[in-house]
């Protein structure tokens, strides 16, 4: 017995030398290295546990305001339904539908239900088009008139002037809206490009911004001269695909046999009427032929705010967003949102620049609006704040106006007490659906 004792203390020991020099870092081997070791583990799990908690209830705080903020418009009649997406830092927060897809039945919309996206659209065309110069394909300084031999706007030293850059920017010299209706007639867009020979320039290209939808469109067949694809095709192979954006389509015929479709809406005097579908601008992809829902455009802002460097870097992305004409004047409703300092329009987006109340640095948004077949539209992104807005109304409303400061501000008042920088770890528990 006296033996085994004995023996016993010696393996004793070497056992707690052995487990002391695997759990104590060989450069503190000191009691107090050790006691620090052992107390500041349990903190991180603990603050992380916190952020985490703080993360949800804000979370659930900003769904239950934003549910709040389109119900009270769906009960007062300013709109039928909404579908809407709000991204932060790397993470879609909000993906949600309001309201009816139709407002004579009970089915009710929800983050996958289809809208049509009118010059939301755009924005599309513009990073496409940027894509494209990135990889030397394209150049914001060719000549409209190279692609396509039958376009010509005034005399020939004008028409050479009328560049991928002009057009994109709506700085063509056209008058405003020129041919529109033309394209709402569903005339392709190489027999628009020939009639523009009888419109009278208003101004030298480049100098003055002019509205268009016809002009605009012709971006896509210069990319499809360019590539050898159709803007469809391209739009889908380099970023719907890549991004999920599996409900993302671009033609009449596929709108029309999606069952979760929002219908357009009208208001008469005291109640909204259904509207059926229509095939304008499927000829004008580029300017307002888009179909999408509030998840996919959740990925689409994800990807412009630069969390999908593989597809496109922050730097060939910003050339979209450079501030190629000023819009003038005050009359525009994004001229009267709080803090508005100016706007101009890139290639696809218009950038406006804007400070808060609490801070005196100026502040960028890049935001389109849009409206097609009764379907009205708003996107916002704050690449200071790491933030996009998307919302999209199945009928025309004069929410849309002011929905994306409203939204800002709800957002704001929410996190900015104190925004947790973990999204990026935890994006993926605190969404499973997404």
């Amino acid at each position: 017995m006296r033996r085994f004792k004995i023996l016993v203390v010696p393996t004793l020991l070497i056992l707690a030398l052995f487990v002391l020099t695997y759990i104590v870092p060989k450069s503190s081997s000191t009691p107090e290295a050790s006691k620090s070791i052992s107390t500041i583990t349990p903190i991180k799990t603990l603050i992380s546990q916190k952020e985490v908690l703080q993360y949800k209830l804000h979370q659930q705080e900003l769904r239950d305001a934003v549910k709040a903020y389109f119900e009270k418009a769906i009960a007062s009649g300013e709109i039928v339904g909404a579908g809407v997406s709000i991204v932060m830092q790397d993470s879609i927060v909000i993906l949600d539908g309001f309201g009816k897809k139709n407002i004579n039945l009970n089915d009710g919309i929800d983050g996958e239900t289809v809208f049509r996206l009118g010059s939301l659209s755009k924005g599309f065309a513009g990073i496409l088009a940027a894509n494209l110069k990135q990889e030397g394909i394209l150049d914001w300084k060719d000549k409209v008139s190279d692609y396509l031999p039958d376009f010509q706007l005034g005399d020939r030293n004008n028409t050479d002037k009328v560049t991928l850059a002009t057009i994109l920017s709506h700085t063509s010299g056209t008058p405003y809206h020129s041919y529109t209706n033309l394209v709402e007639a569903g005339l392709s867009l190489n027999e628009i490009a020939g009639r523009f020979k009888k419109v009278n320039p208003i101004s030298k290209p480049g100098l003055m911004y002019s509205y268009q939808n016809a002009m605009f469109a012709l971006c896509g067949e210069i990319m499809y001269k360019a590539t050898g694809q159709k803007i469809s095709a391209s739009l889908e192979n380099r970023f719907f695909t890549p991004l999920g954006m599996c409900s993302t389509t671009m033609d009449y015929e596929t709108l029309e046999h999606t069952e979760n479709v929002a219908l357009p809406h009208s208001q008469g005097r005291n109640s909204w009427k259904t509207l059926p579908l229509n095939h304008n601008y499927y000829n004008a992809i580029a300017a307002g032929g888009i179909n999408a829902n509030a998840h996919d455009m959740g990925r689409w802002m994800r990807f412009l705010l630069g969390h999908n460097p593989e597809l496109m870097d922050k730097p060939a992305l910003a050339e979209a967003f450079n501030p190629f004409v000023e819009i003038k004047g005050n009359s525009k409703y994004y001229q009267r949102w709080p803090g508005h300092l100016s706007s101009y329009y890139g290639f696809g987006w218009r950038i406006h620049k804007y400070r808060d109340d609490d801070s005196s640095q100026e502040k960028t948004i890049w935001h389109h609006g849009g409206s097609v077949n009764n379907y009205r539209n708003e996107i916002a992104v704050f690449p200071e704040a790491d933030l996009g807005i998307c919302v999209l109304l199945n009928s025309n409303s004069k929410l849309a106006r002011i929905v994306i400061p409203d939204l800002r501000r709800i957002v704001k008042e929410i996190y900015g007490r104190s925004t947790p920088k973990i999204v990026h770890s935890y994006s993926a528990d605190l969404n499973p659906n997404l």
